[in-house]
């Protein structure tokens, strides 16, 4: 749990109310918890700063193939990238969303959206606990198709405005690359081990027995 404690909202308390007693069956059954959170605030700049790379390696590419004409930015350049950036941040929102949804036993019902204010962060959740490559999968899918994919479109295509929109998903995904490293650096000997959303926290719990 972090250190830096704050105000939670209704739909995260209730998330808080029903995580409490799933972490006490699960420990009457035999499970230990390991908990693998990372601090907001740490992830809003930390996580650009980890991916940065990968959005290096993006500017290097279209340039190396393209170049760079900036002749066609313009005020309604800018208000395009600024309305596409916004529906992107949804669509990164509702791709966690739909790839746990797929994996999850209740499927769409277990799945839940919303915002930390105080961070001004999207984030969506899932309240079942999955497999660890289930979990990974729908950690890195967003930035996957909206960085990876547009950014690869965006070189072949020579389209400088899909170039701007890959480069601020690639960093946009920076919290979520923090917990894929989590992820792939966590190893256990144990022979059953689960997944699960934290309720408010930027990061999961891990279930091993």
């Amino acid at each position: 749990m972090n250190k830096e404690k704050r105000k939670l909202s209704a739909k995260e308390l209730k998330r808080q109310d029903y995580f409490k007693p799933f972490i006490s069956k699960m420990q009457q059954t035999g499970y230990s918890i390991k908990n693998m959170t990372i601090n907001i605030r740490q992830a809003n700049y930390l996580g650009p700063l980890s991916i940065l790379p990968f959005a290096v390696f993006t500017f290097w590419a279209y340039y190396h193939v393209n170049g760079f004409d900036l002749e066609g930015v313009s005020f309604g350049f800018a208000a395009a990238a600024f309305l596409l950036i916004l529906c992107l941040t949804i669509l990164h929102e509702l791709i966690h969303g739909i790839t746990w949804g797929i994996f999850a036993k209740n499927h769409f019902h277990s799945i839940d959206f919303g915002i930390i204010w105080s961070s001004l962060s999207p984030y969506c959740t899932c309240s079942e606990p999955l497999r660890k490559w289930q979990y990974l999968l729908g950690i890195a899918m967003p930035t996957l198709i909206l960085g990876g994919g547009i950014a690869a479109v965006a070189v072949m295509a020579n389209q400088l405005l899909l170039f701007f929109l890959a480069e601020f998903m690639i960093l946009s995904g920076g919290g979520d690359f923090l917990i894929t490293l989590k992820i792939l650096s966590y190893h256990t000997d144990k022979s059953e081990c689960v997944y699960c959303d934290h309720p408010y926290e930027c990061g999961f719990v891990v279930f091993e027995k």
